[in-house]
C-alpha cells in the first residue's frame, strides 16, 4: 500500500498556501454541518501542521460539512518518531481538543526503519525481539506523550497492513510471535495511567502476503477492526472487491463475530485512475455498513480534492458529501389588501298602509240546550190517612148494588210542589193487604171520570216543549170490577206519572193469597 508522503515541519507554511492556492479553496470559517450521516468522516491532508490547517478549506469545499477525524501517522524511521517525540503531535491534540465530537487517528509502526525493504529473516528475528519485551520502553513513552498532551482517547492503528509485504512491521515472517508482540505492545500502553486507547487491527482488503485473519492478535487487545481498501487488485470492479477472500463482506462479518467496530482509516484511488464508479460505490458501502469512521487519501494519485487528475471522481465524492440544504424559505410579502369601506345606504321605510278589516257579525247560533235525561228516583208518594173521624168502609160487607157513600169530610189531596219538580220516577211500593188503598171505590156510579178540580195542573214557568215529567197527571178514575168477596187476590193500580204510564201502560200489583179455611186465618 502506498506511503503517505513525509515533509519537513519547517516547510508546513509554504505547502499550505500551495495548497490553498491549488484547489482554489477560499479561506472561510465552515459552515455548520447539517442533519445526514453520524458516521466520521476525515482525509489524510498531510501528516504535520499543514494537514491540521487544510481541514477546514476542505470543510467549505464540502458545503460545510464536518470534519470529524484528524488522521495522522508517526514517522517510523527510528524509535524516537514512534515514541511521539515530533513537535506535530501538539499541532493535532490542539485540534483535537477545540471539539468534543471530534476523533484523532494515529498509524504507530511497531518496527524502526520500517519502510527500509528489510527481508522476512531478519523481520522474524525483529518479531521475535518484540515479543521478549525488548520494545516495551519505546510504547510506554508514546503512551505517555500522548496523555500528556491530553488526547488519552487517541485511536491508535497499530502495525497497519500486516497481511502485505511492504512495511517490517509485517506479520507474514512468523504470524503467532507477531500476535504475541502485538499484545505486549498493547499491554505495555495500557499500563499508563489516564489512557483510554482504541486499538484498530487494520490489514490491506485481499489475501495479499497472508490471510489477515491469521495475524489476529484477540479479542482482548483489539477494540476495532478497520480495513485499507484501494482501487486495485485482486478485484476487477467494486462487486468482486466485495465477495473476494478477504474483501469487504469478510472484513464486516469477521468484526461482526467478534463483537467489534469497523472502520476504513485509508481508502481511494490507485491502479485504475479516474474511477467515480469505485468513489459512488465505496461511499454507498461505507454508508449502509456504517463504520466508526472512515477517512480518505486525499493526495495523488488516491486524491478527489488535492489531486486534479481525478475531476469526475472528484465531483462523485463532492456531491456525495456535501450536506442537502433545503431551499431558503423565501417569505411571501404580505400585501394588506385595502379595506374600502363599503357606503351605507339607508333603506326607505315606506309605510304599510293599514287597510281596515272589515267587521263582520258573526251571527249568535243559540245553542239548542238538550237536557240531560236525568234519570229519576222513584218518589213513593206518602199514602194519606183519612181522618180517624172517616169511617173506613169494611170489606167484609162489600155491596156491589149499594154504593158507599164518600165520607162528607174528604182528606186533603197531597199536592206535589212545581216548584221543584223532581225527575225521580216513583217505584210501585206494594200495598199491604190488610190496608186498601184510599181510592174512591169505583162501584159509586154516580161519582164521573172526570179529573179532580181540587189538583190543578201547574203550570211551567218557563214554556217547555216537554211536558215536565215531575207533575203527574192526574188520570181518571176507571171503573174496575171489584174482587169477589173472599177472593185470595188482591190488585193494586200503579201510578208512573203521565209520560211514563205513556211508555209502559197502566199497570197494577195483585198478591194472591190464599186464605182458605184450611190455613187458619180465614177470618170469616
Amino acid at each position: 500500500m502506498p506511503r503517505p508522503p513525509r515533509r519537513l515541519a519547517s516547510t508546513c507554511i509554504g505547502t499550505v498556501a500551495a495548497g490553498l492556492l491549488a484547489t482554489g479553496a477560499a479561506l472561510a470559517a465552515p459552515e455548520e454541518q447539517s442533519a445526514g450521516s453520524d458516521i466520521a468522516m476525515g482525509a489524510y491532508l498531510d501528516y504535520g501542521p499543514p494537514g491540521v490547517a487544510r481541514i477546514p478549506f476542505l470543510s467549505h469545499w464540502l458545503g460545510g460539512k464536518e470534519i470529524r477525524v484528524g488522521h495522522t501517522y508517526l514517522p517510523g524511521d527510528q524509535w524516537a518518531g514512534i515514541e511521539g517525540n515530533v513537535s506535530f503531535l501538539e499541532d493535532w491534540a490542539e485540534w483535537r481538543l477545540a471539539r468534543d465530537d471530534r476523533m484523532f487517528v494515529l498509524n504507530v509502526p511497531m518496527q524502526e526503519r520500517n519502510e527500509a525493504r528489510i527481508p522476512d529473516y531478519q523481520v522474524a528475528q525483529l518479531i521475535r525481539a518484540g515479543a521478549d519485551g525488548q520494545y516495551d520502553r519505546h510504547f510506554k513513552k508514546l503512551a505517555e506523550r500522548l496523555v500528556a498532551l491530553e488526547v488519552p482517547d487517541t485511536v491508535i492503528v497499530l502495525g497497519w497492513e500486516m497481511n502485505g509485504t511492504t512495511y517490517t512491521h509485517r506479520c507474514g515472517p512468523d504470524p503467532e510471535n507477531w500476535k504475541a508482540y502485538w499484545k505486549r505492545i498493547v499491554s505495555t500502553m495500557r499500563s499508563v495511567p489516564g489512557q483510554d486507547f482504541k486499538f484498530d487491527f487494520t490489514p490491506n482488503r485481499g489475501t495479499d502476503a497472508i490471510g489477515w485473519t491469521k495475524c489476529y492478535p484477540g479479542d482482548d487487545v483489539v477494540d476495532i477492526v478497520g480495513m485499507d481498501s484501494y482501487d486495485q487488485g485482486p478485484g476487477r470492479n467494486f462487486d468482486e472487491q466485495i465477495s473476494q477472500p478477504y474483501g469487504l463482506q469478510q472484513h464486516v462479518d469477521f468484526a461482526k463475530a467478534h463483537g467489534k467496530e469497523t472502520s476504513y482509516p485509508e481508502w481511494g484511488l490507485f491502479r485504475n485512475g479516474d474511477n467515480p464508479e469505485y468513489v459512488r460505490r465505496m461511499l454507498k458501502w461505507i454508508e449502509q455498513q456504517k463504520p466508526l469512521y472512515h477517512t480518505i487519501t486525499d493526495y495523488c494519485p488516491h486524491g478527489v480534492w488535492q489531486c486534479k487528475q481525478n475531476p469526475a471522481s472528484t465531483k462523485v465524492f463532492r456531491e456525495a458529501l456535501t450536506p442537502q440544504r433545503p431551499d431558503p424559505v423565501i417569505p411571501t410579502p404580505v400585501i394588506p389588501t385595502p379595506v374600502v369601506p363599503t357606503p351605507v345606504v339607508p333603506t326607505p321605510v315606506v309605510p304599510t298602509p293599514v287597510v281596515p278589516t272589515p267587521q263582520i257579525p258573526t251571527p249568535e247560533v243559540p245553542t239548542p240546550v238538550v237536557p240531560t235525561p236525568v234519570e229519576p228516583s222513584p218518589v213513593v208518594p206518602s199514602p194519606v190517612v183519612p181522618s180517624p173521624a172517616v169511617p173506613v168502609p169494611s170489606p167484609v160487607v162489600p155491596s156491589p148494588e149499594v154504593p158507599v157513600e164518600p165520607s162528607p169530610v174528604e182528606p186533603t189531596p197531597a199536592v206535589p210542589s212545581p216548584a221543584v219538580p223532581s225527575p225521580l220516577v216513583p217505584s210501585p211500593v206494594e200495598p199491604s193487604p190488610l190496608v186498601p188503598a184510599p181510592e174512591v171505590s169505583p162501584v159509586v156510579p154516580e161519582v164521573p171520570a172526570s179529573p179532580s178540580p181540587v189538583v190543578p195542573k201547574p203550570e211551567p214557568e218557563v214554556p217547555s216543549p216537554a211536558p215536565s215529567p215531575l207533575v203527574p197527571k192526574p188520570e181518571p178514575s176507571q171503573p174496575t170490577t171489584p174482587p169477589p168477596v173472599n177472593s185470595k187476590q188482591w190488585c193494586v193500580p200503579i201510578n208512573f206519572g203521565e209520560w211514563l204510564s205513556k211508555l209502559v201502560g197502566k199497570q197494577s200489583v195483585c198478591v194472591k193469597i190464599d186464605w182458605g179455611q184450611d190455613t187458619g186465618f180465614w177470618p170469616f
